[in-house]
């Protein structure tokens, strides 16, 4: 039975991609007082890593279609550590990296990509505090890397 995140999804044509596997020697998600910390998530798109640099050889917009690739792979994470997306409880914060050249201060118009996909499948629960933060480089190339806080149900 589809959960009211999966049933969002669905209605926009979304599907969540295989849990990505670590690239190194962490976990994706750590569940701890009631709080699942999700991993650094990278984006893919058809199978591939959206690579490159904002203000380089990428533009605003292939940033935020990257940052909504990453907070699709952190609610797929979730729900492979949880079971259940039911037992996510509130989006508590977003950090997002973007790997982009000095002088380039859109970060945050990067961010939103994400910040209102979680709002689109959370609702309000999905309303976060959240980082944006400009890097010279990202792992593998990536444009983008986010990761998360999230409350969840026990």
């Amino acid at each position: 039975m589809q959960n009211q995140i999966e049933s969002t999804l669905a209605a926009r044509g979304l599907e969540l991609p295989e849990p990505a596997a670590p690239v190194a020697a962490y976990v994706p998600v750590v569940i701890a007082g009631g709080l699942a910390h999700v991993s650094g998530q990278l984006p893919f798109a058809d199978g591939m890593l959206m690579a490159g640099r904002l203000g380089e050889d990428r533009d605003i917009d292939y940033g935020r279609a990257a940052a909504a690739a990453c907070a699709l792979m952190i609610v797929a994470q979730l729900k492979k550590a949880l079971g259940s997306l039911d037992r996510v409880e509130r989006i508590v914060k977003l950090g997002v990296f973007v790997n982009s050249v000095p002088g380039f201060t859109e970060q945050p118009k990067v961010a939103d990509g994400a910040s209102q996909l979680m709002a689109d499948l959370f609702g309000e629960s999905g309303r976060h505090a959240r980082s944006a933060v400009g890097v010279p480089v990202l792992p593998l190339g990536a444009v983008v890397e986010i990761d998360a806080i999230v409350q969840v149900r026990d």
